[in-house]
């Protein structure tokens, strides 16, 4: 009992240590409401689904970015994914009274994903190409991301476990300016079944000399298309 009632006592910890941060920064934090899927098609293929709402502020009433993106997985192991896919991606300014996005961006990109484990710790490792139209200029970005995914009440993640999620992701250009950007994360999650998680948590973007707050909230919903037998 005393070890449950330590590990509610880090949950509520946590909430609240998001909510200070979160609120007392309003006027210099942002929101992203997120969505992400593996729709499973076949043993060896599946389909990536994403959309993600992004707000300049923290409260959701003033967008930043529109991402919808989509993609073909094909998984070479439980381990190893490959995919390719695009990207569509409005950009909007603070405070703007124009109703159309200021900035478009069509993106095509590719990723590779590979797991491994020490202990009860699982490392994911993201490498991602991105070829990208930007009101029509060209651009090429590569992206490395290392995550953590540590268990809180069980040996591994699996139905009714709490766990800690952190990542880095460095964005590089292949021209122009070397260093785009960087992400640090960190968040609470819970794996509610096989199919459906969710995270909230805080990541922390920095883009050369400016860096920005935001308040993430994601749902994972996985779904199954096999036939089955």
């Amino acid at each position: 009992m005393k070890k449950v009632s330590n590990f509610n006592r880090s949950i509520v910890f946590l909430m609240l240590l998001f909510s200070f941060l979160s609120f007392s920064q309003e006027d210099k934090t942002g929101n992203w409401l997120m969505y992400f899927g593996t729709n499973k098609l076949t043993d060896k293929f599946s389909l990536h689904t994403e959309i993600q709402f992004r707000n300049h502020t923290l409260t959701p009433n003033n967008t930043e970015q529109l991402l919808l993106r989509t993609g073909l997985n094909y998984h070479f192991s439980d381990r190893a994914t490959v995919t390719g896919g695009y990207a569509y991606i409005p950009s909007y300014i603070y405070d703007s009274d124009q109703k159309t996005p200021e900035t478009e961006e069509h993106r095509i990109w590719q990723q590779f994903i590979l797991t491994n484990k020490i202990g009860r710790v699982k490392f994911e490792h993201r490498y991602r190409i991105e070829q990208r139209w930007v009101n029509q200029n060209y651009k090429n970005r590569f992206r490395y991301r290392l995550m953590l995914f540590v268990p809180l009440n069980k040996p591994k993640i699996e139905e009714k476990t709490w766990f800690l999620g952190f990542y880095d992701e460095v964005f590089v250009n292949a021209k122009e300016t070397f260093f785009d950007r960087n992400r640090l994360y960190g968040a609470l999650g819970y794996q509610f079944n096989k199919n459906t998680s969710m995270q909230a948590g805080l990541m922390h973007q920095q883009v050369n000399g400016f860096g920005k707050w935001y308040l993430q909230f994601a749902l994972v919903f996985n779904t199954d298309f096999r036939k089955k037998s």
